[in-house]
């Protein structure tokens, strides 16, 4: 279990510098562009047989201790330590990132993104998974932030050199935003490590705050709240997300809101509120009322978007959703009750898989049309996707359901576990100002519903296509397989929620209890 969890994460790294080398003659295939986008889906795909060999192996009765361990000293004179663990929390975002990185590799196999060689796209693509399954496995401060900011290189030139129409500005958003928010968090990490004696997650995760005074955590919750609220995003720092999915290459945008939005909300749960409860508490209301504006802005956005005479964008319109959808994670995480954290958990994992799925979708339409225009989908080009393509049409249709909570589909349950949390928060908190929060929360799924109803209707039922429309190409079969496991996993989910509950709760009673069983 140790070498599998290492090398888990230790994997793409070896895979992305093996991508750089040129290809042995006899695996080069029909050209050596081919060759390093298969060994991209051979690296990606056994990362993810190691990954589920991982969650095989573990251990399902004790889901809230640390397993599969390695602790290593590095850094002596710091107490810096190779320090890796998996428990409940960090188990099913480990497994999903090795997941989409592999569909996204087998996408890319068979469509690969226009732009320079595929060798550089396949080694970014395996560095920015290695940084992400090490944000989740690391259980050190120092090297949880030198994993969280690895993953900014790969995507800035994934989508400054692989993107599309306004890449650059839009990169530039994107690193420069989430830079910033990175040196405060930086001084908020040394700033615990150095009062509390230790950048040990586990320990600092134990002592509960109680080595840290009052003051110190509530430096310390704004410091490191600010640089994850970035990559969160929360809102009013959301602003680089639109751009960056606009322009960014389909891939892309599934890992950018697949897993990359998620390493915010894991670093609000595995740090900030067993590491600094007391300065949690203090700014627990802020990042609630932040979290209800987000879920109605970004709600109204997508309504603005999707509205007609607007020229709005469909992926401009998902990253939007994105924003709403990921403040129901951070108004279950400040009601800082066990429901409301392992609503916020759930809806990860949900967002992961409903919004990859949107964007592939999204990134098809494109294709086939040329444009994510939705005027110009609804209208001159006819869209009416059932009729043209049935089964892209059903798919758009199936996740946009799924977006908007149907019951049954897994993105109902973390948004109701997010809001009976924030209808009971922990002890301390304002109980009428949460349930001012509850309500708007409410509203915002009222919005969220219309938006997604709104777009589906468009484009799924627009305008009667021409006499001399060319025929449009319905899902084919490396879709089908880049498709198939996030539309059943959505269903699964939704139907069986307890398989992923029955991994986090545990681990979130005790995380809450400091430490203690």
């Amino acid at each position: 279990m140790q070498f599998l969890l290492a090398f888990t994460v230790a994997g793409p790294l070896i895979g992305a510098v093996a991508a750089l080398l040129p290809a042995p003659p006899g695996l080069r295939g029909k050209s050596p562009d081919q060759a390093v986008l298969r060994h991209g889906v051979t690296v990606t795909g056994v990362i993810l047989v190691a990954a589920l060999a991982l969650a095989l192996g573990f251990d399902h009765d004790q889901p809230s201790r640390m397993q599969a361990t390695t602790d290593i000293s590095w850094i002596p004179a710091l107490d810096v330590r190779i320090h890796l663990g998996v428990d409940g929390i960090s188990l099913p975002l480990l497994v999903l990132t090795a997941l989409l990185a592999f569909l996204c590799a087998l996408y890319s196999y068979f469509k690969p993104p226009a732009g320079p060689s595929p060798k550089g796209f396949v080694a970014l693509l395996l560095v920015l998974e290695a940084g992400t399954l090490a944000t989740f496995a690391v259980l050190d401060l120092m090297l949880f932030f030198l994993a969280f900011e690895t993953v900014l290189i790969p995507m800035y030139f994934l989508i400054a050199r692989w993107g599309g129409e306004g890449r650059q500005p839009a990169a530039w958003k994107f690193i420069l935003f989430t830079l910033l928010g990175s040196v405060v968090m930086l001084l908020g990490l040394l700033l615990v490590g150095l009062k509390a004696g230790t950048f040990d997650m586990v320990a600092l995760a134990t002592d509960n705050g109680r080595g840290l005074s009052a003051s110190l955590q509530v430096i310390a919750v704004l410091a490191i709240g600010i640089g994850l609220a970035v990559k969160t995003p929360m809102w009013p720092l959301h602003s680089w997300l639109p751009d960056a999915h606009t322009a960014a290459p389909t891939v892309g945008s599934v890992l950018l809101a697949g897993v990359l939005l998620k390493m915010g909300t894991y670093g609000f749960v595995r740090i900030v509120l067993p590491v600094a409860p007391e300065g949690m508490h203090v700014f627990a209301p802020y990042l609630a009322a932040f979290a209800v504006a987000g879920i109605v802005y970004g709600s109204l956005a997508c309504l603005a978007l999707a509205r007609p005479g607007a020229k709005g964008d469909l992926k401009r319109l998902i990253a939007y959703s994105s924003v709403g959808h990921m403040g129901f994670v951070l108004l279950g995480i400040a009601s800082m009750t066990p429901t409301g954290v392992n609503g916020a958990l759930f809806a990860n994992i949900a967002h992961g898989l409903i919004t990859g799925l949107l964007f592939f979708l999204v990134g098809a339409i494109k294709d086939r049309y040329g444009t994510a225009d939705l005027d110009t989908l609804a209208g001159a080009t006819g869209a009416a996707l059932y009729g043209r393509a049935p089964r892209l049409g059903g798919l758009l249709a199936f996740g946009a359901v799924a977006s908007l909570g149907l019951p049954g589909l897994a993105g109902f349950w973390g948004e109701m576990l997010a809001m009976f949390g924030a209808f009971q928060p922990a002890e301390g908190l304002s109980r009428p100002a949460f349930l001012t929060y509850t309500a708007v929360a409410c509203f915002g799924t009222l919005l969220t519903a219309a938006y997604l109803l709104v777009v589906v209707r468009r484009v799924c039922m627009g305008a009667k296509p021409a006499a001399d429309a060319p025929p449009l190409t319905d899902v084919q079969g490396y879709e089908f397989a880049a498709w198939t496991p996030l539309a059943a996993l959505t269903v699964l989910a939704g139907l069986w929620p307890a398989v992923l509950l029955g991994l986090t709760d545990p681990a979130v009673q005790q995380l809450l209890a400091g430490g203690k069983p």
